[in-house]
């Protein structure tokens, strides 16, 4: 997972544009090298319970989550995998819910917003 491990930028999601994506913030994915991780886009923050492994050679991270969507509790799985090209690309899952594809590239300093 020491290749996954850090904050990445959410780029691009399969149900929702990039102006929704950020509304509270701009949209993240971080692992942590303790098998923990958080994630936020919209109004939907969740922390994860991770497990490593590879595909194709590949890294990849397993997971489940828990969190709050809208103030209203949240959970689900989803996954993450390195590509070739050194973006995310994934899958989040919301327990009895939707679900969305995403891809993300590592968070630089121009991705905050206001300074944060």
């Amino acid at each position: 997972m020491a290749s996954l491990t850090g904050r990445w930028r959410i780029v691009e999601m399969d149900l929702w544009d990039q102006e929704a994506i950020d509304l509270v913030e701009p949209g993240f994915i971080e692992f942590g090298g303790d098998g923990t991780g958080e994630f936020g886009f919209i109004a939907v923050r969740g922390w994860m319970d991770c497990r490593s492994t590879e595909r194709d050679g590949r890294p990849l991270v397993e997971f489940s989550w828990d969190g709050a969507d809208e103030g209203d509790e949240a959970s689900g799985r989803g996954w993450a995998a390195l590509g070739e090209d050194g973006a995310l690309s994934g899958h989040l899952f919301f327990h009895r819910g939707d679900d969305s594809g995403f891809r993300a590239t590592p968070f630089t300093g121009a991705d905050t917003r206001d300074g944060r």
